[in-house]
């Protein structure tokens, strides 16, 4: 019988998986929620009626249909999908991009991304045992694009995620050079567009000009972070390799029932992140006007600023009841940095008005 202790993990663990942290979420019970790029409108009193009622004969003692076609069907409409690209559900964008490094992982195998990104592209190719290389952006986090069509050259990754806007910069890149990564990239190039409804921006039309360009979305950021839906969208060739690799029943008989009511009210969703839209122009302009902060630009709906001794004001917020995301030491270009998710008005009134308190009692 195997006597659990380190040797014996260390016996059966990859070294590497040893070395890992685990993606930590930190608990918000009580707190002013401003740390995980989440919507923070609920749906209206009577589609939450709509679904309650639907939902209440839903055969959950069943497994849901393999393939959603419903949904896919729904997604496709409500999402402007090209009738030409096909769809891949996944329980969250997380899976979809497990799934593909695992598809793409033979013996050396490199995936790529640029510094700093989305933490789970260098996570998951551990996890797959691929070869991870973070190309470093520019100090205002824009693409390094000498950079990183030399890292192409040299390292001939598999697979190229970029995140569009990044997280966790909320920043666009250049489309041009984006385009200039997919036309130099001897494999598959994946733009993950999960803030694509607070940018006005989209490679969707691209797919069809680049046999090796895949795109992700999700549902998340716009209000269904609690059903974990992401899609892959991208040519039948790709998609019916992934497929292989999807586990059975990926997608919940509720979520995909609760997704198809909803898209059904696209309006409302875009109506609620045009609001976040207007509250993000607001906080930047109010961040901006702190002496004390470097704010950066955003794409997404979340800011990224800047500012001497962020973990200790990262700590003081918790205090006061907010919660917002320490980066702070996660990457040399984030040194000093926070982050906070757009949230309702009230929110970031009181997150706004307890920063300034905070930063001219440290004054």
């Amino acid at each position: 019988m195997l006597k659990l202790n380190l040797h014996s993990l260390s016996n059966i663990i990859r070294p590497e998986i040893l070395e890992l942290n685990a993606y930590h979420v930190p608990p918000a019970t009580g707190m002013i929620k401003l740390d995980a790029m989440e919507n923070p409108y609920t749906l209206p009193q009577a589609l939450q009626e709509d679904i309650e009622r639907l939902t209440a004969h839903t055969p959950i003692n069943r497994y849901p249909d393999p393939s959603a076609t419903l949904l896919k069907a729904t997604l496709r409409t409500a999402l402007q999908i090209p009738d030409r690209m096909d769809i891949m559900l996944g329980n969250g964008s997380d899976e979809i991009i497990q799934i593909i490094a695992m598809a793409a992982a033979r013996p050396g195998a490199v995936l790529m991304s640029v510094e700093p990104a989305f933490v789970m592209f260098r996570m998951i190719a551990t996890f797959a045992t691929m070869q991870y290389v973070g190309v470093p952006l520019r100090t205002d986090f824009s693409l390094d694009i000498d950079a990183m069509l030399d890292a192409i050259a040299r390292h001939k990754p598999a697979v190229i995620f970029l995140a569009y806007p990044n997280n966790p910069t909320g920043n666009l890149f250049d489309k041009e050079n984006i385009i200039k990564i997919i036309e130099a990239a001897p494999g598959l190039v994946v733009i993950d567009e999960a803030y694509h409804a607070f940018a006005d921006a989209s490679l969707m039309d691209k797919l069809a000009h680049h046999p090796n360009l895949l795109l992700m979305r999700t549902l998340s950021k716009l209000g269904l972070a609690g059903l974990r839906l992401g899609l892959l969208i991208g040519r039948t060739e790709w998609l019916s390799e992934f497929e292989k690799l999807r586990l059975p029943y990926n997608v919940s008989v509720l979520t995909q029932l609760v997704t198809e009511i909803v898209l059904q009210h696209m309006d409302i969703l875009i109506s609620q992140a045009e609001h976040i839209k207007a509250e993000r122009a607001r906080m930047l302009a109010q961040l901006t006007a702190m002496k004390s902060l470097a704010v950066f630009p955003s794409d997404a709906n979340f800011i990224l600023f800047r500012v001497d001794h962020a973990t200790h004001l990262f700590e003081k917020l918790k205090q006061h009841g907010i919660l917002i995301k320490n980066l702070d030491r996660s990457h040399p270009l984030l040194d000093n940095c926070l982050r906070v998710t757009v949230g309702t008005p009230d929110e970031n009134t009181q997150f706004l008005a307890t920063l300034e308190t905070l930063l001219q009692n440290e004054t």
